[in-house]
């Protein structure tokens, strides 16, 4: 086994290229294109409670928006995983769905929602919703077909399939849908906040670029990059668990 081979040393080398990049950008560009890693986090060590406001405003949307994304991916995938006949009628309006650039469908949003908490929750739920669905539906396709057809003869009912069948079976690849859905999911929120709300990490990185503030925009970034990492470094784990159980 090598040094990189080892638990967090790989990523703690990551991290350290990273920083040495941004690094090098702002030697490059200088003070008003990007701030230097030494002030952001000398920022954040001292401006983090004043961020909190923002941060519980994007942490309440997000959290409502990744239940119902998550939530909805599930039941859709399920229940059009659960029929060959759906699940290939169900596919390409799927995709075809993901397509579309969700951005364009905000104005929309807004009618319906206004401006505030329901028009974040609603905007990032769409982005992370459709790809649990589609994963979440090809795992279930994915199923060995002995276990469904033992389950029929069992006379198992649909509620039945999915507890004891579906959900162990497909679990990993549900779980990689949910891993691709809460980076859509925050990504959508942040954007929701970006071009309609008063408050939350996405109106504040508005506000700053607006100002030019690079101390803020690279703080928010910071904040985003280091909770993304995080929680997807936390689901990959869980789900290469299940895999080596499966």
């Amino acid at each position: 086994m090598t040094l990189l081979d080892r638990p967090g040393v790989a990523s703690l080398v990551l991290i350290l290229l990273l920083l040495l990049l941004w690094q090098a950008v702002f030697m490059v560009a200088g003070a008003m294109a990007i701030a230097s890693p030494a002030s952001t986090f000398a920022y954040l060590a001292g401006h983090l409670p004043d961020l909190w406001d923002h941060i519980w405003a994007t942490g309440q949307a997000f959290s409502f928006a990744l239940l119902i994304a998550i939530a909805g991916g599930l039941l859709l995938g399920l229940v059009t995983g659960l029929s060959a006949t759906a699940a290939e009628t169900a596919e390409p309006l799927l995709l075809a769905a993901n397509s579309i650039p969700k951005i364009a469908l905000y104005p929309v949003v807004l009618l319906l929602f206004g401006i505030g908490l329901p028009a974040k929750v609603a905007f990032g739920a769409i982005h992370g919703i459709i790809p649990v669905a589609i994963f979440t539906m090809n795992a279930c396709r994915g199923v060995p077909p002995v276990l469904l057809k033992t389950a029929a003869v069992m006379g198992l009912s649909p509620a039945d399939r999915i507890r004891s069948i579906l959900l162990p079976s497909a679990l990993p690849e549900v779980l990689t849908g949910v891993r691709l859905g809460f980076s859509l999911t925050l990504i959508g929120t942040v954007l929701g906040e970006m071009f309609g709300s008063q408050s939350g990490l996405g109106y504040l990185l508005m506000t700053s670029i607006g100002l030019q503030n690079t101390q803020i925009i690279m703080a928010v970034t910071v904040l985003l990059i280091a909770f993304a990492a995080s929680v997807s470094t936390g689901l990959l784990t869980w789900e290469r668990h299940l895999r080596r159980l499966r």
